[in-house]
């Protein structure tokens, strides 16, 4: 781990990820791509017991607000997502992700709301949609029309700590 970095893990606190692709390259460009991801996503998320609160698949990187899992650690759960999504992706490229991952605490509703407004704008401050409505490859659909996205998204903390207010 770099000098200087503190992951803060199994303290119960919710975390927003943000991994990318090898050299920040656009291999997510494509739906191809993308669909196979939310697919390793969720499985990772059945699996390790996680709780997904919102996300966005970038065509260079990826945004999750997520728990930790409860038996294990989140580095490790990250790095079964990326290894399993890897080899489906990465085809005859040497590397498909970067190998670290960003990781910060979220543990006041404050900022719960400020990560999932950036998760669910990100593609309209890229220029990838218009609203955030129109990006197919996020939970924005799941919070303004209660519509189920491949990835299953869990509210209740935002309900019950916001009072819906997102």
């Amino acid at each position: 781990m770099p000098r200087g970095l503190e992951r803060r893990q199994n303290t119960g606190q919710l975390h927003f990820i943000t991994f990318s692709c090898h050299h920040r390259l656009p291999y997510l460009q494509n739906p191809d791509p993308k669909h196979i991801l939310e697919q390793v996503i969720e499985r990772t998320r059945s699996a390790h017991n996680l709780i997904i609160y919102a996300y966005v698949l970038m065509p260079e990187h990826v945004h999750l607000l997520l728990s930790e899992p409860e038996d294990r650690i989140l580095s490790s759960t990250i790095r079964v997502l990326k290894g399993q999504s890897s080899k489906l992706l990465k085809g005859s490229r040497d590397h498909f992700w970067q190998p670290r991952y960003y990781d910060f605490n979220v543990f006041t509703t404050a900022k719960f709301v400020e990560k999932v407004r950036y998760i669910h704008r990100n593609p309209v401050s890229r220029g990838l949609a218009t609203k955030p409505e129109d990006y197919p490859w996020s939970s924005f659909t799941h919070y303004a029309a209660n519509t189920p996205t491949p990835i299953k998204i869990d509210r209740g903390w935002t309900t019950t700590k916001t009072d819906g207010q997102i």
